[in-house]
């Protein structure tokens, strides 16, 4: 099934369509510029118009930096406070006109990670982990997604882990991949004690040159880069909506395609 995959973040949208049966990304993708302003009719214009550049008439799954109940916002601690409690779900699907599936950008990481990358074929607790501007999670239990986990808010010591060890902190304060990489360890530390996992998997900025930060993380259980690096939550949003669209009120043919190729 083909879905168009779309990815809200701090440094902007972006979408691609996605194979969500191979799980691969089909075709070019196309991005926005810098969020800046994240108010819901500033987000839900920029995602009409790149809905509007893929031609695409389809469902479409789009990762948002919330936790998500039901398509409605539960928290807006990473976006404007206008979200708290809007409906995103429909708001997005009347803008476009196709069936929209919202899922927390994080989870869809994980889905992503659980059913075509890393994560695939573990059984027990998974733990996903993105470091970015903040640290988003997710968790996994016999590869049963537990949603909205915001792991990186935890306080240790009167900080939370995001502001201790998020890739944000870590320019900010300039510290170098050794410290880095021990703060971070001092977290997954905690959460092993927490949740005794079978695997961590590391996205984000962390992963992207994980040969440089990764040997100097000291932990007991096994921890992964996520194989999708930037594309992990456009491919998970897209699976997401897809085990979910045949049952949205929008969407009329369970086989509905892109454009008008």
């Amino acid at each position: 099934m083909k879905v168009l995959g779309i990815d809200i973040g701090s440094y902007g949208i972006k979408a691609a369509v996605v194979d969500t049966v191979k799980g691969e990304i089909i075709s070019g993708k196309k991005s926005t510029d810098k969020l800046g302003d994240s108010r819901p009719h500033k987000i839900i214009s920029k995602v009409h118009k790149l809905v509007k550049k893929f031609d695409w008439y389809g469902p479409i799954g789009c990762a948002f930096p919330a936790a998500i109940h039901k398509g409605r916002i539960l928290s807006a601690s990473r976006i404007d406070a206008a979200w708290t409690d809007a409906d995103a779900e429909h708001l997005f699907s009347e803008i476009t006109g196709c069936p929209v599936y919202i899922i927390n950008d994080t989870d869809a990481t994980g889905m992503a990670e659980m059913t075509f990358g890393v994560g695939k074929g573990y059984r027990g607790t998974v733990i996903v982990l993105t470091v970015g501007t903040g640290i988003g999670s997710s968790i996994f239990v016999d590869n049963i997604l537990v949603p909205n986990t915001e792991l990186g808010l935890i306080e240790l010591k009167g900080i939370s882990i995001e502001e201790r060890a998020s890739n944000r902190v870590r320019k900010e304060e300039g510290i170098q991949r050794r410290t880095w990489a021990k703060r971070i360890q001092f977290a997954l530390q905690y959460y092993e004690k927490l949740f005794h996992p079978e695997l961590f998997i590391i996205g984000g900025q962390l992963s992207k040159k994980s040969e440089k930060t990764f040997p100097y993380i000291k932990i007991n259980t096994k921890f992964k880069a996520a194989e999708f690096q930037n594309n992990a939550s456009i491919v998970g949003a897209a699976y997401h909506a897809a085990s979910l669209s045949t049952h949205h009120p929008l969407n009329k043919l369970d086989s509905i395609i892109p454009s008008k190729d």
